[in-house]
């Protein structure tokens, strides 16, 4: 199981992110904001306000949302090797 170590926000809807397993890099969220809970982090001055639960391992915002860490680490893979074929 792989655990987000840290994250910044970088812009629109793209975070940094670090995992316990090495990887690093920039995850673009903004095809991921589907449901309720992340219909208010389409507005970028919310989406910016993420940060790094400690207890849960990953990241969160002020309004509850979150991301399981697997999923992020599967996206940043994705999207990685999408920028490489392109």
């Amino acid at each position: 199981m792989v655990h987000v170590t840290a994250v910044k926000y970088v812009k629109d809807k793209i975070i940094w992110l670090s995992f316990d397993n090495g990887a690093s890099g920039e995850v673009d969220l903004s095809d991921h904001l589907i449901g309720p809970v992340f219909e208010p982090l389409k507005d970028t001055e919310k989406f910016s306000a993420v940060s790094f639960n400690e207890e849960i391992e990953t990241v969160v915002w002020p309004n509850g949302a979150d991301f399981a860490p697997e999923f992020l680490h599967d996206l940043l893979r994705n999207q990685a090797k999408g920028k490489r074929t392109a």
